[in-house]
Formats: C-alpha cells, structure tokens, sequence
C-alpha cells in the first residue's frame, strides 16, 4: 500500500495526516499555527510530517509523497509563498525552507485548491467537471476546477475572490484594502456581526451572551451555531446576514464561469442548511438571466476540515507519479492503416521494403566507375560548362 502525507497550513491550525490511494485518513495530528514567524511555521510543518512518518500504522508502508496546502499566494512554481494575508509569508521559499528540515522532496500548493481537488476526486463534487470550492474559515479561500483540471492562473493566483472589494471603503482587511468580500462572509465576519449585535442591543443577544460566557467577546462561531440550531433569534439573523452575502458572491462568480456546481467549505459550513438555505435565496435573487439558465448546484463540502490533508496528498501523489513514470514506445495498434500493405501508399511501402544497408561512400580517391554514360566519349573526362546567366 502505498501512501502520502498532506499538510494543511492554516492562519490557526497546522492539520497533517497520512492519506492512501482511495482518499482515507489513517493518521491525523493537529497543532497550533505560530503565524507571526515564518521559521516556526516551518518547523511546525517539519513536526508534523516527522511525527506521522514515525507513527505505528505508517511503518512498514512506502510514504511516497508530502503535499503542502498553504492559505496564501503560491506562485506558478509551486514553491514559493508569495504573500499571505492571515500569516507572515511574504516571498517565502516554503518549499526550499521545509525540504531542508525533512530531507524529502515536497508539492507546495494553495489550501483552497487541496481542498477543491479532494471533493472532485472523493467528495461532494464526485462527477463533476466544472467545480467552484468555496470555504469559508478565517478568510475566503476558493479554487476552480475547469474541464475536471484545477485553473491556477498565469502567475498562480488564480482563485482569491476573497478579496473583491463589495463595500466601497468598507472593514479594513489583512490584504491591506478596505471592503474585501470576506470581511463580510466567513467565519471572522461571521463573529464579528454577532458581537457587534451582542453590544448594540444586548437584550436581544440574551441566549448568545449566555453562551459566551456573558460577554460579547466570548462570542465565537460554534456559539452561534448552537444558539441558532436552538433557534435564537439573533444568531439566525447573523446567518441570514451573512448567508445572504455569500449568495450574491456566487452569483457573481456564476456569471463570470458558470460553474455546475459550487462547493461550500471551512468551518462555517458545518451549519448546514442554517448557512445554505439564505444563501441558496440569495443566489437565485442576484443571478444573471435568473428564469432563463440552468440553476448551478450549491452544496456542503463533504470531507469537512479534512478536504485540505486529503487534497495535499493526493496532488503531491499526483505530481510524483507524473515526474518518476517512465516514457513508454509508442506503437501502432495491429489494425492500424499504415501496417496494411493493400491500403498504405507507395512512398510507405518502398519506405517500408526498402533495403536496409547503404551503399558504401565513395571517397576523393576512389577511381572512376567503369561504366560511362551515353554522352561522355570514351576515354574522354566530361567537360564542365559555366552555367547561363539569368538576364534578371
């Protein structure tokens, strides 16, 4: 059996586990992101990859590859971090830096695209070719997938509409702008507008401020997920709000790329219908030529917070299997038109039935061939004449 380790660096966790070829997870450890240092970061990752490669269930078994998914920039090469709005990479060689701590060959690619890669092959996107994986964490991350391929863009930096500004001067974001769409749909902006209720009108934020601990800054997302699964009032409004910026987001995105299907992860989606519902609202209210297309698909990301580790792995097999497979001969299918002598042309057959040895060279010393053409007298060499000049 062989096997491959994926790695999902994220602004608050670092999730490693040990995947095998149909996409199961036999080993799996989780530990804290230190995001404000870069080497540290690093030396996490190198942990954790070091820790599964010593665990009992992989011994004995060929870990063949390691996938890095990374929440951030990753260049076309695959090997840098170009920037990371939630963690410290700026022109990062993660690649290079993480392969110098473990010693072993390492795929770099971005969190969103691992994560969309696996709901194709083994999740929610099964049968799919078209896809468009949306998680909603700490920020936006989302990957395209065209024609069943993952679209990275010229520079790399395909897929980050995360960062599309939909509020003119709106909340300040990690990237440096000011109304990025995940300041208004995630799991930050989520909290953010359950704590902002909380502090506006606290008598209307009972059940949430329980829950909390009695403060709005004990306010997190499975806070409200629980209050609005009990159905408090103000936790549903909070994802009705942000539901309904996540609907109008993918019409958008429906509009530019028309994919079959959209794909809703991260740690938000674990709300289910309580997310989907205002969202699947929103969509058909904002889309373009809405009555008159086909309908795009929005559904749950199967493989939870899982998706990136799986994702990593398998891109990172992938990659191998394509760098070490060795270049097979080409040969001809035994019916093929050009072996049948009845139907292949003349230039292939004399090609084909020609003789194989070459005459030998003739040298500058070599005498003259005996016979001489009918034009020549005997005994007489050939006279050169100039060529006749062209009158142009």
């Amino acid at each position: 059996m062989t096997l491959a380790i994926g790695v999902d660096v994220g602004g608050t966790k670092v999730a490693a586990g040990v995947v095998d070829e149909d996409g199961r997870i036999i080993a799996k450890l989780k530990r804290s992101t230190p995001a404000a240092s870069p080497p540290q970061t690093e030396q996490a990752i190198a942990d954790a990859v070091t820790e599964l490669l010593a665990h009992h269930q992989v011994k004995g078994n060929r870990v063949e590859a390691i996938g890095l998914g990374a929440a951030g920039f990753v260049d076309s090469a695959r090997a840098t971090m170009l920037f990371a709005p939630n963690l410290a990479w700026r022109d990062e060689p993660l690649k290079q830096r993480v392969e110098e701590r473990l010693g072993r060959e390492v795929v770099v690619d971005n969190d969103a695209n691992a994560s969309a890669w696996a709901e194709a092959r083994f999740g929610a996107a099964r049968g799919y070719r078209d896809v468009m994986l949306v998680a909603l964490g700490t920020g936006i991350g989302a990957a395209i997938i065209i024609d069943g391929k993952l679209y990275r863009g010229r520079w790399g930096m395909a897929g980050e509409p995360g960062h599309v500004r939909v509020v003119p001067d709106g909340r300040l974001c990690g990237c440096g702008n000011r109304g990025c769409w995940e300041q208004y749909c995630s799991g930050n902006a989520l909290v953010a507008e359950a704590r902002e209720f909380a502090r506006r009108t606290p008598g209307g934020a009972i059940r949430l401020l329980q829950l909390g601990g009695g403060t709005p800054e004990g306010i997190s997302g499975p806070v409200i997920t629980q209050a609005a699964t009990e159905g408090d009032p103000a936790a549903l409004r909070c994802f009705q709000t942000v539901g309904g910026w996540l609907g109008q987001g993918l019409a958008d995105l429906a509009a530019i790329l028309d994919p079959a299907c959209f794909v809703i992860g991260g740690g938000v989606s674990e709300a289910g219908d309580l997310l989907l519902d205002p969202a699947r609202a929103a969509f058909e209210r904002a889309l373009t030529g809405r009555g008159h297309r086909p309908l795009a698909e929005i559904k749950v990301a199967q493989l939870g917070e899982d998706a990136g580790i799986v994702g990593a792995a398998d891109l990172a097999r992938e990659s191998s299997e394509v760098i070490f497979r060795p270049r097979r001969r080409r040969r001809r299918r035994p019916d093929h038109p050009a072996l049948d002598p009845k139907t292949r042309s003349y230039a292939a057959r004399v090609w084909r039935t020609r003789p194989r040895t070459r005459p030998p060279r003739r040298t500058r010393r070599s005498p003259t061939p005996t016979s001489s053409p009918p034009w020549r007298r005997p005994g007489k060499p050939a006279r050169r004449t100039a060529r006749p000049r062209r009158p142009w």
